[in-house]
């Protein structure tokens, strides 16, 4: 499966120097964090409401999107997949209640 986020990531950092005009995530790069933050806010609504649907065809529609915006993200500001598939592996086999006390979080 990362071998689809890794041909991802590379096709998403080729984009920041394509012309806005002939590319999607160029354009959103060009129009800056903002533009890219509002795209995924309106994914992840998109994939609530598939999710309150109950049609799984278009819930994995949705995700996609949000996945792919997400990762949109993540290069934008000079992060890998890997980065999160690094933490998502330290997490594992870690109780999440666990691990939130560890960070601190409340």
């Amino acid at each position: 499966m990362s071998d689809i986020l890794n041909r991802l990531a590379e096709t998403l950092e080729q984009r920041k120097s394509a012309d806005p005009t002939s590319s999607y995530v160029a354009k959103l790069y060009a129009k800056g964090l903002d533009s890219i933050l509002k795209k995924i806010g309106e994914e992840a609504t998109e994939t609530v409401i598939a999710a309150k649907g109950g049609d799984k065809g278009q819930l994995v529609y949705e995700m996609a999107d949000l996945w792919f915006h997400s990762l949109v993200l993540l290069a934008d500001q000079g992060l890998h997949p890997d980065d999160v598939l690094n933490e998502l592996a330290r997490r594992e086999g870690l109780s999440g209640i666990a691990e939130k006390a560890a960070r601190g979080d409340k």
